[in-house]
This record gives structure tokens, sequence and C-alpha cells, in this order.
């Protein structure tokens, strides 16, 4: 194989910037040979913009059967991303699936075991990942400059929406078209990066605030606090209600300590001595700063990496020559776990040890499924299943 042929599932706003990377030569020894969406308006754009070496599909079964391209990109709404990838897996592509991996763990956990019997490749597109911001500190801390972690406080509120957006879609802030709001849409690539730099917690505690500043039946504004096991603990907060936001982390450890301020500035001040052993061997009661030998290291950045074109890039890499795949697919269960977790939390009033109960959290989420207002004129044009039903209109 010398080119890596694509099939695009969806060509909304992701899959049709996917579908331009493609057309623009973006994309060193990968081809674009399928697109699929149920609505005929983007079909038609696709054969104006894409041209009539794209094959157009309304139906993915139809264009899984006809094994047109080697890779499957999905880049449909969150609850179908798994129940396309399993079908995939099953017909022999490859796959990369656009964020959320999808709505809830226990389907998520097919997609990876099916993914694995496939042997094929699969990736998540966590563009973040190629931020330089954050692979800096990531190498900070897998390195052990950091020393022991202590603790992670994440506030990202600069996600504003206005109630227009919401209002954008039929499936938009409603538990049955969407799954969520800012932890299923805006935050997965945050969540991704918490889990991928600082770990896995083993207990959440959660407030998700539904409707608080938007007229939606899901989360805008959330509060997560989490426990490690070796103690060391982390916040995250994040709304879709606040102006102006801001995008502010810091990330403690026994060595130091970790700022980072819009993404693009890294201030890593690192102490000489651990400050456990400090603590008990200082004859101080008060320690001027000062007193205490450390270093600072400023890390700036003036771009937020190669994002989605370098994910594409390496997957394709990756199949060609072997290059090392910066996104597992398998990974993409890890932030979902966070959310659901936070969910289940808020639900049930209770703090979460993880592994969580998925049959308790499925079971809570078919209830506001079951209540959710997405408007049901609309439904034909977008995807409501959970089953998985994209391709078929009602």
């Amino acid at each position: 194989m010398s080119t890596v042929k694509f099939g695009i599932i969806g060509i909304g706003n992701m899959g049709s910037a996917h579908s331009k990377r493609f057309l623009n030569k973006e994309l060193k020894d990968g081809e674009l040979t399928a697109v699929c969406d149920l609505d005929p308006a983007k079909l038609d754009w696709a054969k104006e913009t894409l041209g009539e070496g794209v094959k157009r599909y309304t139906d993915y079964h139809q264009l899984l059967d006809d094994h047109v391209c080697d890779v499957i990109l999905i880049a449909t709404p969150h609850y179908d991303h798994p129940v396309i990838a399993i079908e995939a897996f099953e017909k022999g592509y490859h796959v990369i699936s656009e964020k959320p991996a999808g709505v809830y763990t226990k389907k998520v956990r097919e997609m990876n075991a099916a993914a694995e019997k496939s042997g094929k490749v699969f990736a998540m597109m966590y563009n973040q990942r190629t931020n330089p911001t954050y692979q800096k500190v990531r190498e900070i801390i897998k390195t052990g400059q950091l020393g022991e972690p202590k603790r992670l406080v994440w506030v990202i509120t600069d996600w504003y929406r206005t109630q227009k957006y919401y209002d954008s879609g039929a499936w938009r802030a409603t538990w049955e078209g969407e799954g969520g709001g800012v932890l299923l849409n805006q935050c997965p690539h945050q969540l991704d990066l918490w889990q991928w730099m600082f770990g896995m917690p083993k207990k959440i505690s959660a407030k998700c605030a539904v409707g608080k500043y938007h007229n939606v039946e899901i989360e805008d504004d959330v509060t997560i606090t989490a426990e490690y096991e070796n103690g060391a603990t982390a916040t995250f907060i994040t709304s879709t209600g606040e102006y102006p936001g801001c995008n502010h982390l810091i990330i403690s450890g026994d060595r130091g300590i970790i700022v980072v301020d819009n993404g693009k500035k890294v201030t890593f001040t690192k102490l000489a001595i651990p400050e456990r052993e400090f603590c008990y061997s200082s004859d101080k009661s008060f320690i001027p700063p000062e007193d205490v030998p450390r270093t600072e290291e400023v890390y700036e950045f003036d771009t937020y990496g190669t994002q989605h074109t370098g994910i594409l890039q390496n997957f394709i890499n990756h199949i060609l020559y072997g290059e090392e795949l910066m996104s597992l697919g398998y990974e993409g269960i890890n932030g979902l776990t966070i959310s659901n977790a936070a969910f289940l939390s808020d639900w049930t009033g209770e703090e979460i040890t993880l592994p969580m109960d998925e049959d308790l959290f499925y079971e809570l989420l078919q209830e506001r499924i079951k209540n959710s207002k997405i408007k049901k004129e609309q439904k034909a044009s977008v995807i409501v299943d959970v089953n998985g039903t994209y391709g078929h209109k009602e």
C-alpha cells in the first residue's frame, strides 16, 4: 500500500473540514475516496466541492460494503461513534473517530474489544495532543521532574456559547441527541489531556448544573473534584456561560509547580530539594521564598501544534511506515470515564469510585433520554437512536 484511502461518515462541521484537508492536499499519502451523510444538501456540497471522484453515500452500511477505502473517519453525532466503529472493524477497516469516543463507557468498551479483535489501527481525533504546550507539561511530569504529583487545578471557562448556538440544531443540548453538554461537546480534549498528563483518578465527585445559563436540558456549568491513589487531588471547572472566560492550569508536585496560561505559556518552578524532604529537615517555621533554592523555566509557544492535520498525518504514517501513534483509540474511554463518573456523581449525590457502575450509569442515562425534549419534527435529519441508525431516516 502506498496511499491510504479514507471514507468520511458525517460531513457536518468537522467532517467537511477534514474533507478539505484532503482536497487541499495537506496530507501526504492520504486520499479521500468516499463521504456519507443523511442530508442531501451536504451531499450536494460534497459533489460541488470534492468532485465526482469522491463517492457519495446516504447509508454508511453501503459505504462499508463497497470497500472503496481503507480507513473510516467517523464525524457523526456522539452516540453513533462506537456503533459505526464496531461495524467498520468487523468489515476490516482501520478507524479514526472524532471525540468523544461515545456517550457511555459500556458501549465504548465494546468498541475497544472489536478493535482489538480486528487487529486494525484505531485512533481518536485528540488533536490537542499535538499542542507543544501540553506535550511539554506531560514531558515534565512523565520524566519525574515534577516529583510526586500533588494537585491539578484546571479552570477552563472560555467555551462561551449563546442560546442561538444551542438552538442551531435539533440534536444539540439534549440527552437524546447529544448525550451531554459541556463535558461531552466542548471538554473531551481537556479531559483527555488531564488523564494523559496527570493520570486517571480513583474517586470522583461532581456538580453538573443543568441549564444554569441557557435554556437547555444538559449541563452547562461543571465542577469536578477527584482523588488519586497517592492522595493527590484534581479540580476541573468548566462552563459555557461565563464571559470572558479563562484557561488556567496549575499542576504541583513535591519538586515544584507548573502554571499554564491560555494554552501557550508554561512556567515550571523547580525546587532543588523535594518539598517533603525540606519540610521535615528545616529548622525554620516560616520559609521566605528566597531561602528555598529553585529555578524557573519558562516555555512560550507561538503555535497550537499541527492539530487535526497532525493527527491524520500521524495515522497515515503509522499505517504505512510504523510511526508511533499519537492518539490511541483505546484511550478514548479514559476521558469519557471521567465525564460519565461526574454525571453519575451528580445524579446520585455520591462520590464515585472507579471503576464505576456502568450499568447504573446506562440506566440513569436512559431515563434522561426517555424524557429528552429533542424537537421531534427535526428527528429525521439527526442521529437519535442510541442503538445506531445512521443512514436510515424515520
